[in-house]
């Protein structure tokens, strides 16, 4: 176990690069399964996860060279169809594999996926359009085992009863190497399962409707390799965006991104009275920022909520909780997505944030508040992304165990707070 110790109250500024979308790397990395030539990937973050993914891959028989940030695959010497539990347990996005595996191998048996706890996340969607497609569940015994139907995959028209993105993105994968047209009503729409999809049309399928909750994909029974350059992850610069926010600092977030994928999270930040200027490589966060949480008409309290794409994330959600309690005001935060999300307001409420949880999905935070240190664990990548801002902010020396849950989802985290003059330290235990 590790952890990070954390000097707060510095005074902090410059340049950070974020890396690469971790949510669209993950399932292009299970992608790699439906062609036997190399797939070459550039801006692949260096973070747990994307490890684990990849050793499930080589697990499974694929060759993985990794130099840097580029990622070459290749998975024609893939003869298993079985993934270990205790790989299946370490990550959400292992469930990913089951379509892609059980195209290539005839089968695929998988364990429950696992990941963080922030609430009940539904596998429903998925055994649902993998059953479409041709992939049924063959009994609901664990491990899962999905047999491919001698008919084989077809295309078919979907309609998902919520729009999930992991869902889209398995079926959107499936749905390349079936024959015929697919087409997937209430789909996920974010950046990452574009993403997916551009890497997919690179790889001979034809795809059209990605932005939309409408994605009509026709299939590909041979496809080919391709080279992707993974876009840069929206939710690590929101996180960098809050952290220049509630410090008051000047920071540059740089990277490879797509400035409509921005202008929802300006919108909200707004809100909080946070202003930044969206570039087609970087963002410009300016110092000095006096937050004020601007009242809806009337004088109400404001309610910042999230909800699928274009939504605001709920990935974005943690740190948005704590740069409140830097602001002048009161919000109340709703969490619709997770019913478990903002359980660890309650460390926030140690450290002397003025805070009341209303429920599982409500907080109303009112600011500002003077952080103090504390000793506290993370319970997921973003919480535990949320407790180092709080950190930063908090006079004296917080320590944040579990400090991998944060590793799984932001590169070379310490490295890049080091570089701003955050005063931070890892600790192996």
């Amino acid at each position: 176990m590790r952890s990070l110790i954390i000097n707060g109250t510095s005074r902090i500024s410059g340049n950070v690069k974020i890396g690469g979308n971790k949510n669209a790397v993950l399932p292009m990395i299970a992608a790699t399964l439906l062609t036997k030539d190399d797939v070459i990937m550039h801006n692949v973050p260096e973070i747990l996860d994307v490890d684990m993914m990849l050793k499930i891959l080589q697990t499974l028989g694929a060759n993985v060279e990794r130099s840097g940030n580029t990622v070459r695959i290749n998975t024609s010497g893939v003869t298993k169809n079985e993934i270990p539990r205790n790989l299946c347990s370490a990550l959400r996005t292992s469930f990913l594999f089951a379509g892609p595996l059980a195209a290539r191998c005839g089968s695929a048996i998988l364990y429950p996926p696992g990941g963080d706890v922030i609430g009940r996340r539904r596998l429903d969607s998925h055994f649902y359009g993998l059953k479409k497609l041709g992939i049924p569940l063959k009994n609901e015994e664990i491990p899962f085992t999905f047999e491919k139907t001698p008919r084989g995959l077809r295309g078919t028209e979907l309609f998902l009863d919520e729009a999930s993105v992991t869902a889209t993105e398995h079926i959107l994968m499936v749905a390349a190497a079936a024959s015929g047209t697919t087409i997937i009503r209430n789909a996920a729409s974010e950046p990452h399962i574009r993403q997916l999809g551009e890497m997919l049309i690179g790889m001979g399928a034809e795809i059209s409707g990605l932005d939309s909750n409408t994605i009509k994909v026709k299939g590909c029974d041979n496809l080919h390799g391709t080279e992707v350059t993974v876009e840069g992850d929206h939710i690590e610069a929101a996180s960098f965006i809050a952290l220049a926010a509630c410090t008051k600092s000047p920071i540059t977030i740089e990277g490879i991104m797509k400035p409509h994928d921005y202008w929802m999270a300006r919108r909200v930040f707004e809100r909080i009275g946070v202003k930044f200027k969206i570039q087609p490589d970087h963002i410009e966060v300016p110092g000095g920022q006096r937050m004020r949480i601007q009242p809806d008409f009337g004088n109400a309290i404001p309610q910042i909520s999230d909800g699928p794409w274009p939504q605001f994330p709920s990935d974005m959600m943690s740190c948005m909780i704590v740069c409140a309690t830097q602001a002048k005001g009161s919000v109340l935060f709703f969490e619709k997505m997770f019913e478990s999300r903002i359980y660890f307001v309650d460390r926030l409420i140690a450290m002397g944030a003025n805070a009341v949880v209303c429920d599982p999905h409500r907080v109303v935070i009112s600011g500002p508040a003077k952080l103090h240190a504390v000793e506290m664990s993370s319970p997921d990548i973003r919480a535990g992304m949320a407790m180092v801002l709080a950190a930063i902010c908090a006079k004296g020396r917080s320590v944040v165990h579990n400090a991998d849950t944060i590793f799984r989802g932001y590169e070379k985290i310490c490295e890049k707070l080091t570089a701003l003059g955050v005063d931070v330290t890892l600790e192996e235990h």
